[in-house]
């Protein structure tokens, strides 16, 4: 019962019931972090050697992904340090089998790595991690990201349970009325008999979901106190899973109510319906009644190319290979032209290895720059993009009518 609640209120949180039809880096993590979880309980529980093989594959597969998993290993270790399980010869023997592992499956791109210098951690450095922000805004920085992911999206989550808790006051009343002397002895004795088979694993399992629903909260906050990162909303997505869990074990007299599980696949389909609406309302494809222009979503990606395809086919003197700026509009843009012109992010071709070499210097590019006024050599883009500004790179060769990848 109480994990079944858990898992509802999980599916509550914006991120699993609106992108899962997605397929990036992100949603594949999100098995992954749950594989490392299950895998740690049940290594912990059964001390078979086998289950920390299976969190050795799910930390290096995790890490092929994003190296976020790293935040999942954190937990893994969290959780390791607070049962003391160096006490145990298996224990130990078993997290370091888990991290020879994950090294074994992660070191041919590690070997990668090594030969292109690091840049995909440069480029991580370079777009967030050494922001360097000032004290103030380090704080800021912190309450706006704990803002989004408790408050924003974990917030049908929350109404969820506190609908269910709401609804099951009569029943807890009901359990908390005082038993008679002989309902107390049996269940004093009932207590004391399983109390010693259970209290272990009881304890074990609260400090794993604890260590997961909190760890990543905790460790990202502090990285970004003392880095002066700018934190990305998305950082928490794979693990906000757990916080569910981890707040319903901060109260767990709330829910030791008998488990009515039509009421609850109820309140679930209404929390969802209401989400359902939500979209339905805002989103750019349905009635649009509460559209913020603001939102990324709105952005004319169709508009963009239909004023500037025509004009950069010409300049360039044959079809768009290339589109050089920053990923937002860049991206967007790619997927209106034909041909789906691949993105060299921000000109850099270290920060996008799948641009060719040769490529802008034969094919030429359509070049973007996002600024208050046009810089030397771009023109604005038009009416509806105010701070956008465009101008092409030509080529130095004929660029051929076959893929440019």
């Amino acid at each position: 019962a109480h994990a079944a609640t858990a898992a509802l209120a999980g599916l509550c949180v914006t991120f699993y019931n609106g992108r899962l039809y997605f397929y990036n880096h992100e949603i594949v993590l999100i098995p992954l972090v749950a594989g490392c979880a299950l895998a740690c309980w049940k290594a912990y529980t059964t001390r078979k050697i086998g289950w920390w093989i299976v969190l050795g594959a799910c930390l290096g597969l995790g890490a092929l992904a994003k190296y976020q998993i790293a935040v999942a290993g954190l937990a893994v270790l969290v959780f390791w340090c607070i049962r003391r399980a160096w006490r145990d010869p298996m224990h130990v023997f078993g997290l370091q089998v888990a991290g020879l592992v994950a090294l074994a499956v992660f070191s041919p791109h590690l070997v990668w790595l090594i030969q292109h210098d690091f840049e995909p951690l440069n480029y991580a450095m370079s777009s967030s991690l050494a922001a360097g922000l000032p004290w103030l805004a380090r704080w800021h920085e912190v309450a706006r990201w704990w803002g989004d992911q408790l408050l924003n999206r974990a917030l049908p989550a929350w109404l969820f349970l506190a609908a269910l808790w709401l609804l099951g006051r009569g029943e807890r009343r009901r359990l908390a009325a005082p038993l008679t002397a002989t309902a107390t002895a049996a269940a004093t004795a009932t207590a004391t008999a399983t109390s010693a088979a259970t209290a272990t694993a009881g304890d074990a399992g609260r400090t794993l979901l604890l260590s997961f629903g909190l760890t990543p909260l905790v460790f990202v906050s502090v990285m970004a106190l003392i880095l002066g990162s700018h934190i990305q909303l998305h950082w928490g997505t794979p693990f906000l899973l757990f916080i569910v869990p981890a707040a319903m074990e901060w109260a767990r007299s709330a829910w030791r109510a008998p488990f009515q599980p039509r009421r609850a696949v109820l309140l679930f389909i209404v929390i969802q319906l209401m989400l359902m609406l939500r979209v339905e309302l805002t989103a750019p494809n349905g009635v649009g009644l509460l559209r913020r222009p603001t939102d990324w979503r709105y952005f004319d990606a169709q508009a963009l190319a239909d004023a500037l395809h025509a004009r950069a086919v010409t300049a360039l003197g044959g079809p768009v290979r290339v589109i050089s700026g920053p990923w937002e509009e860049s991206g967007a843009l790619s997927l209106r032209l034909p041909g789906k012109p691949v993105v060299l992010i921000n000109g850099q071709m270290r920060f996008s290895p799948w641009v060719g070499a040769s490529l802008v210097g034969d094919c030429g590019a359509l070049e973007l720059s996002k600024a208050r006024v046009s810089p030397e050599g771009f023109e604005p883009v038009g009416a509806g993009f105010p701070h956008l500004h465009w101008r092409v790179k030509p080529p130095v060769a004929a660029c051929g009518a076959g893929p440019a990848r």
